[in-house]
């Protein structure tokens, strides 16, 4: 409390009781005892008053005792279940539930994870995935700056993420994995891994390779065998021994039919092998007859022309050819797509050429586009024309319907070089990308669609669109977002369908591990996007019959449905617009695979060298109870006191408000009482 604040109390002191004197000392007459208790009484109230507005401020210090955490991390996959180690994870949990001197010492907390990390000590043990990386990274982030002993229950086997052995080192907590599964070696035969493109074209051969592993002591000879429905397809011997004890395996498969065909790769089992989970696989290949064509076309060379390629070829029905303006012409016709770099006076006989067929094209401007060219060129808009240029930041459109847009956080991309000045649009376009000046949010658009005389058109007002693609990595550690963005764009812009009011999107097969969804946007008479509408999807099992009905959910510019709990097999479905007589119909196929029954012994090595990177201890499941007296008896683990201090102003003390209340309602009453009112 200050000096100032302290004279102020004093002063407001002194003027309560000269008040209080005055109205019961001076002026009022009769019982000086009466007269001096309604003094006090009324000095009590002036002052209460006086000092809620002076609102003197005290330090409040209030002293605590700070337990440590103890986080209990319980793998919830299915490989739990598939090593029969339930029953003994269940009564683990109920005894460190159960166990009174370790909730006395640490507050416990439960999790369980698989694909992801779950405040809950509910287990079912059938998560599809099991992702440790990404658990130990989010107790990293919860547990950051406190002491949090991790006990780990798992069996160490992950099947999705990166390496968890460097993600527990940033931890920062000792670590106590109690081991789950049986450390005994089986002989085992095992298809480690299939690599396989998704698609196909017709009448041409595939690459397959497969990874086969062995695990044993003595020589064993196998067949590897493929086959797709009852036919054979490929067929060879297989030896392996103590020391070589892996093989690869390359053949080609024909591609004869075009759509989805399904195959099945198999080491075929020996006799004396417990786990014949991991002895074979599903895989499907999408046989298509053509590629999609896009020639991009540029006077000059520059790294965004390296990025189309890279993003467009991502889906390899889809082919990028360099071109410069002059060799375009004799092959137009060869493309579905025209993608026009940067256009200067060099593209005019090109241009022509493009409306004469009226060909498909994507535009993009920069800092060397002849816009007095383009302006006079192109029919459908204009731009300023200025000798200035300016960077440009995207901000998504999460109203565009013309396709379904994910954001890419594309606020966090570095901005786009491009001429400054206003674009003018003369026919009705559909912005996926507003520009961003500074910190200006405008309403001109940085990457435009439209359609007209039956043709579509994209134009982006910016280079240096390989800078996104390297922020999109380095968002996701994944090129996959930004070449799916580019990859949806180049699919409307390559077609001429007609524009449908319910529009799906899928794929033609699913992993068995995977998550199955379904997208799709709806629109009203208007064609615009209708977020009003329920959507439900019918889906068929081809060979059962049966048949399900699951809603859509609305997420952003689109619906979406996650069939993910379905088992695997052919399905055929149709979704439905409950207030419009409108539908569309589908087919896919879940590949049978659980990537969870693979394992066969837990990951002793990897879970014992965990523990000792971070300063805990291993244990088996049998002999778990030596966790409990080890944390109890380390003196890491002590409670800490601790204190804070707050600053507490007087008018935050409702005590006194109370008190100034109740002296004037004594005053009231004792003088009503008296007849003094």
């Amino acid at each position: 409390m200050t000096t100032q604040t302290l004279l102020y109390i004093i002063l407001a002191g002194i003027v309560a009781l000269l008040l209080a004197l005055f109205q019961y000392g001076y002026k009022s007459k009769g019982n000086s005892k009466k007269n001096a208790f309604f003094a006090f009484l009324r000095f009590l109230s002036i002052f209460g008053v006086l000092l809620l507005l002076v609102n003197p401020k005290f330090e409040q210090v209030k002293v605590y005792t700070e337990k440590p955490n103890l986080v209990v991390a319980v793998d919830n996959s299915s490989s739990i279940k598939h090593l029969k180690q339930e029953q003994g994870v269940e009564d683990l949990v109920e005894s460190i539930k159960e166990n009174k001197s370790l909730k006395e010492k640490f507050n416990v907390n439960f999790f369980s994870f698989g694909k992801g990390l779950n405040a809950t000590d509910s287990l079912s043990f059938d998560e599809r995935q099991t992702n440790i990386d990404k658990t130990f990274k989010e107790l990293s982030q919860i547990y950051k700056n406190t002491i949090s002993p991790t006990l780990l229950i798992t069996d160490g086997n992950q099947t999705y993420g990166n390496d968890y052995e460097f993600s527990a080192k940033k931890h920062k907590q000792a670590t106590y994995p109690i081991i789950l599964g049986d450390t005994t070696r089986y002989v085992d035969l095992k298809l480690q891994q299939l690599n396989v493109n998704k698609y196909a074209y017709l009448k041409n051969k595939f690459p397959v390779e497969a990874i086969l592993v062995y695990n044993g002591e003595e020589a064993v000879s196998t067949q590897f065998i493929v086959t797709s429905g009852s036919a054979r397809l490929h067929s060879q011997r297989i030896a392996f021994t103590k020391d070589e004890n892996s093989k690869v395996v390359n053949f080609t498969l024909p591609a004869n039919r075009v759509g989805v065909q399904g195959y099945k790769a198999t080491l075929v089992p020996i006799d004396t092998e417990k786990n014949k989970t991991n002895n074979s696989k599903n895989f499907a290949v999408e046989v298509i007859d053509q590629k999609t064509k896009v020639a991009v076309v540029s006077s000059f060379l520059h790294p965004d022309l390296g990025v189309f390629k890279k993003s467009i070829e991502s889906n390899e029905q889809r082919a990028v050819s360099f071109l410069k303006p002059n060799e375009i012409i004799s092959q137009i016709d060869d493309f579905q797509l025209v993608v026009l770099y940067q256009p200067s006076n060099s593209f005019k006989q090109l241009m022509g050429v493009l409306d004469a067929k009226n060909k498909n094209r994507f535009v993009v401007s920069g800092t060397k586009t002849d816009w007095r060219f383009l302006n006079a060129e192109a029919k459908s808009y204009a731009q300023d024309i200025t000798s200035q240029t300016e960077d440009y930041q995207a901000i998504s459109n999460s109203s565009y319907g013309t396709f379904i847009l994910e954001d890419l956080n594309f606020e966090s991309f570095p901005p786009l070089s491009s001429s400054f000045g206003a674009p003018d649009f003369k026919i009705p376009y559909e912005t996926l990308l507003y520009k961003k000046l500074g910190n200006i949010e405008t309403e001109e658009p940085l990457l435009a669609t439209f359609e007209t005389n039956g043709r579509r058109e994209a134009i982006l007002f910016g280079e240096n669109i390989w800078k996104w693609r390297l922020q999109s990595h380095i968002n996701t550690q994944s090129f996959n977002g930004f070449d799916n963005f580019m990859g949806k764009l180049v699919q409307y812009l390559a077609s001429n369908k007609r524009k449908n009011r319910l529009n799906i999107e899928y794929e033609s097969f699913y992993q068995g591990n995977a998550n199955v969804v379904i997208k799709a946007q709806f629109f009203n008479k208007n064609y615009e996007f209708d977020a009003k509408e329920s959507l439900n999807v019918v889906v068929k099992d081809k060979e059962t019959k049966e048949t399900k009905t699951f809603p859509f959910i609305l997420k952003n510019n689109n619906y979406q449905v996650d069939l993910s709990s379905l088992p695997a097999a052919e399905y055929t479905f149709t979704v439905k617009a409950s207030r419009e007589n409108i539908s569309k119909s589908g087919q896919f196929k879940i590949l049978e695979y659980n990537v969870e029954q693979q394992f066969l012994n837990a990951n002793v090595t990897k879970l014992q060298q965990l523990a000792t990177n971070s300063n805990g201890t291993s244990y088996f499941v049998a002999n778990y109870d030596g966790v409990f007296n080890d944390l109890l008896n380390d003196e890491r683990y002590l409670p800490i006191q601790k204190s804070s201090k707050n600053i507490v102003p007087l008018i935050d003390w409702k005590y006194l408000l109370f008190l100034i209340v109740l002296t004037l309602a004594i005053e009231w009453f004792l003088r009503k009482y008296n007849g003094l009112i």
